[in-house]
C-alpha cells in the first residue's frame, strides 16, 4: 500500500549526517585552546546586563578606551515589544536612546548611562548606525551617527556621560549628500573614519576621515567601491591589512556578508567577495553590524558583530549574535557558532561544548519562503522551508498533493575530539 504524502528520513529539525573528520572541519580557528579561563559567548538569546536587563543595542559598536571596553547602540522601542513576544514582527523602529554598556572582558557587560535619548534630539523619525571615538585635540568623546535629516555629532568629557548635540550635518559631500548605512571606525594611530555607502541605491561606497580638530565634521573622502548596492558597512584592521565589510542590499533581512581588503586606508581594495562561511545560514543569520578586534597578549582576534534587525523578528531569538572570524593568508573566514568561549586578555577562543554544529537548524535564514533553504540539501520532492510553526516564523515543510519520497539533510564534519571537556589540552592542535 503507498501512503499519501509519504516522508522519508525526516526528524524535525535534526535530520543529519555526520562525518568524523579529525582536524578537516568547518570551524577555521587560528588556534583551539582549553577552555578553562575563558567565558562563554552564547547567541540565539537575548542577551542581559550584569544587573538582569536585556541589553538594547543595536547599529553600534565597541570601542576600548584604556583598559575598558564601551560598548554603544540604539534602544529601540520595538526592542522591547519583541523581547516580550519574539514570535510577533513589528516595524517599531522609535529612537529610546543611545546605550552604553562598559565591560573589560567582552561577555560581562554593565549598563553605564542613556548617554543620548530622544529628548537630547528632539526626536527623529530615524537614528541609528552610529559611533564613538575620543578626540586628542578637544580630548571630547564625540559620538557620529545617521538621523532623518543627516549625520548627528555629538560631544561629552567622558565615555559615559551625557553627550550633547554639536551640529547636524546634511551634505557631507558624497553621492546623494547622506550616508545609506555607516559605521565609525577607529585605526591603531586614533584617527577616526566614517565607513559608509550613499544613501539612494547604496552603490557607491566611501571611506572618510572625521574632521581631524574635532572629529565634529568630514575631512577627506575616497570612494572605494561603485557596484550593486551595499549597506550594513563596516571595517576592521589584521595584520595590517583594511576590510572593507557589508552586506547585501535586503532592507533588515540577513545576508552573505562582504568583504574587500586594501593595504592602506584609502585603497586600492580587491574586488569584492563573499566571507567564506556565510554562505549556509547567511552570517549566522544575521546583517554585519561592526567588527571589534581582540589585541591579546598571545593572538588578535576579530569578532563578527552581527544584527538580528528584521523588524524585530524572523530571524531567529536575539539582537546581538557575535562569531569569531579566523583567517587563511588574507581570507577572512566566518565561523557561524551558537556558542563559543573567549579570553580577552590573550586573545585565544574556543568552540563551546553546547554549540550547535547545525547551521540554520530553524529554517530562518531565507526569512522568505524558499525550496532550496540555506544550508540544508534536498532531494526528492517536496521540500521547503514553511511560516507558522510552533515556534519562531519558519519551520521545514515536506509536503506534496501527490505520492512522493524527499530528504532535507546536513553533512556535518566534525572534530574526533568533539566532546571538549574531555580532551587533554596536550591533544589540541592547531587547525589549518
Amino acid at each position: 500500500m503507498k501512503l499519501r504524502n509519504r516522508i522519508v528520513a525526516i526528524l524535525s529539525s535534526v535530520v543529519l549526517g555526520i562525518s568524523m573528520m579529525g582536524n578537516i572541519f568547518p570551524i577555521k580557528s587560528n588556534t583551539i585552546v582549553q577552555a578553562a579561563d575563558q567565558l562563554t559567548i552564547t547567541n540565539n538569546t537575548f542577551w542581559q546586563d550584569t544587573s538582569g536587563n536585556n541589553i538594547y543595542s543595536q547599529g553600534g559598536g565597541i570601542y576600548k578606551f584604556g583598559d575598558t571596553y564601551y560598548w554603544y547602540g540604539v534602544h529601540y522601542k520595538g526592542a522591547e515589544t519583541y523581547a516580550a513576544s519574539p514570535t510577533k514582527k513589528n516595524s517599531d523602529t522609535s529612537f529610546v536612546s543611545v546605550t552604553c554598556y562598559s565591560s573589560k572582558d567582552l561577555v560581562n557587560w554593565k549598563f553605564e548611562n542613556d548617554v543620548l535619548t530622544a529628548a537630547d534630539v528632539n526626536y527623529l523619525a530615524w537614528f541609528g548606525r552610529l559611533g564613538v571615538a575620543y578626540n586628542t585635540n578637544t580630548k571630547k568623546y564625540v559620538l557620529v551617527s545617521q538621523c532623518t535629516p543627516g549625520i548627528v555629532f555629538a560631544t561629552c568629557d567622558t565615555p559615559t556621560g551625557n553627550f550633547k548635540m554639536d551640529n547636524i550635518t546634511t551634505d557631507i559631500g558624497i553621492q546623494n549628500q547622506q550616508t545609506g548605512d555607516q559605521t565609525v571606525f577607529v585605526d591603531d594611530d586614533g584617527k577616526a573614519y566614517l565607513i559608509c555607502s550613499s544613501m539612494s541605491g547604496r552603490s557607491h561606497l566611501y571611506v572618510c576621515e572625521l574632521r581631524e580638530s574635532d572629529y565634529c565634521g568630514v575631512g577627506k573622502i575616497q570612494e572605494v567601491y561603485k557596484g550593486d548596492g551595499r549597506e550594513g558597512n563596516c571595517m576592521f584592521k589584521y595584520n595590517g591589512k583594511y576590510y572593507f565589510c557589508s552586506s547585501d542590499l535586503h532592507g533588515w533581512n540577513a545576508s552573505h556578508s562582504y568583504y574587500m581588503v586594501a593595504d592602506n586606508i584609502w585603497g586600492p581594495y580587491s574586488e569584492m567577495k563573499v566571507m567564506p562561511g556565510t554562505d549556509d545560514d547567511f552570517s549566522h543569520v544575521t546583517q554585519t553590524g561592526f567588527f571589534v578586534t581582540v589585541q591579546g597578549n598571545k593572538q588578535d582576534t576579530v569578532i563578527f558583530c552581527g544584527d538580528r534587525w528584521a523588524d524585530f523578528a524572523g530571524n531567529g531569538i536575539g539582537y546581538n549574535q557575535w562569531c569569531p572570524i579566523s583567517f587563511d593568508g588574507d581570507v577572512p573566514y566566518f565561523n557561524s557558532l551558537s556558542e563559543w568561549n573567549m579570553n580577552a586578555e590573550t586573545g585565544e577562543w574556543s568552540v563551546g561544548g553546547g554549540n550547535n554544529w547545525i547551521t540554520n537548524p530553524s529554517f530562518e535564514a531565507d526569512r522568505v519562503n524558499s525550496e532550496v533553504v540555506a544550508g540544508w540539501t534536498n532531494t526528492g520532492t517536496g521540500n521547503s522551508n514553511k511560516q507558522s510553526p510552533r515556534t519562531g516564523r519558519f519551520c521545514m515543510q515536506q509536503w506534496s498533493d501527490v505520492n512522493f519520497e524527499g530528504t532535507m539533510y546536513q553533512d556535518i564534519k566534525l572534530p574526533n575530539w568533539i566532546n571538549v571537556n574531555k580532551v587533554d589540552k596536550n591533544k589540541w592542535n592547531k587547525i589549518k
